[in-house]
């Protein structure tokens, strides 16, 4: 990271006209040049623009060879925003998962921050849920599912493969991308930390995003590989229900998505959980079992958080096992015992300290 920083703060006379690839280490990312993301996104015209945020704009773009691609371009070259660009290009090269955002690879000049992403063509999992193609519904059950597993082999990855091993800090629906095929690919690691060998969790400054926020976190600033794991619980219970994670209730009263869900799992009313836009299209143990499993990432006590392997573990074997689409139905003769066995499973999940 030393490294990139003193490259970020010096640069040649001249840039390259050509992009050139990078040769100096074992990654296959490439340095672009200026006039060829120009010409990719049409000198980043406002018709080419994807999507925006505090950090800047993301523009598609086709490459002289006929490549999709996205550009991140910076909006701003202040002292926070080159140390999540220095982080980003940093994490991004890496790792290499078929569940993270491929990073292509990135421009940096005294006056410019561009880096270089795989285009995704069905966009952020939040445009699905909340955004302009939430009503197009395109995201049934079993893609939903498929999603939720994808992101999770990618946390898993980062959290137990990754050397060092990576917190992402930043986990929620708009830094869920979809590919062609309906795969996640989780993106964005401008807040990511590098965990030391032997280190369990750090203290730092708050970042990320309200609502996906672990307690432990946003309260004090404590941050291991458990505040994506609540994360994760939150995000999974966003792609099961379309809910936000934190809804604006009449007289300005927030209400969390937790807050929302716990009368549901507490009656064994499952059906009420999931988007009304399924139409009842779902497997209803399959369903169960998943928001079981959101329940317990969003413990309030970190140390009851199970890891993402197990998640994955878990999300895998529930699939596995109820792969036949069932509607869901109610008043069913089993209901009662089904009530009973889940304020059973929920009595360590400590709701004096969640509701």
């Amino acid at each position: 990271m030393i490294a990139w920083r003193c490259f970020c703060c010096v640069y040649p006379e001249e840039q390259p006209e050509t992009r050139s690839e990078n040769k100096s280490r074992d990654y296959p990312w490439e340095i672009y040049s200026l006039k060829e993301l120009l010409q990719a996104t049409n000198n980043f015209h406002q018709d080419n623009k994807i999507g925006e945020g505090g950090f800047g704009s993301v523009f598609w773009g086709r490459t002289s060879e006929g490549v999709e691609i996205a550009v991140k371009r910076l909006k701003t070259m202040s002292a926070k925003a080159e140390m999540e660009f220095a982080v980003e290009v940093e994490i991004l090269g890496r790792v290499r998962h078929k569940n993270l955002l491929g990073l292509r690879g990135y421009y940096a000049s005294e006056d410019e921050r561009l880096i270089v992403y795989d285009y995704m063509p069905n966009h952020s999992l939040i445009t699905h849920l909340h955004g302009q193609l939430a009503e197009d519904c395109m995201l049934d059950w079993p893609r939903r599912m498929r999603i939720a597993i994808g992101s999770a082999e990618g946390l898993a990855y980062l959290h137990h493969e990754a050397n060092p091993h990576i917190i992402h800090r930043d986990i929620k629906a708009s830094n869920v991308l979809i590919d062609n095929e309906f795969e996640a690919k989780v993106a964005d690691f401008g807040f990511a930390k590098l965990i030391p060998e032997g280190v369990t969790h750090l203290t730092t400054r708050v970042k990320g995003t309200l609502g996906y926020l672990a307690p432990e976190y946003a309260m004090w600033g404590k941050v291991s590989e458990s505040c994506d794991v609540y994360s994760f619980g939150i995000l999974l219970l966003e792609i099961i229900s379309a809910k936000k994670p934190i809804e604006k209730l009449p007289g300005g009263v927030k209400h969390d998505i937790v807050q929302w869900v716990t009368p549901y799992v507490q009656k064994g009313a499952f059906n009420h959980i999931a988007d009304l836009r399924l139409k009842g299209k779902f497997n209803r143990e399959q369903l169960k079992s998943t928001v079981m499993i959101a329940m317990k990432c969003t413990d309030s006590n970190p140390d009851n958080r199970p890891s993402m392997t197990e998640v994955v573990e878990w999300l895998d074997g529930g699939v596995g096992r109820r792969k036949k689409e069932v509607s869901y139905v109610e008043n069913t003769a089993e209901e009662e015992d089904e009530k009973n066995k889940i304020n059973a499973d929920l009595k360590g999940l400590k709701w004096k300290d969640r509701v």
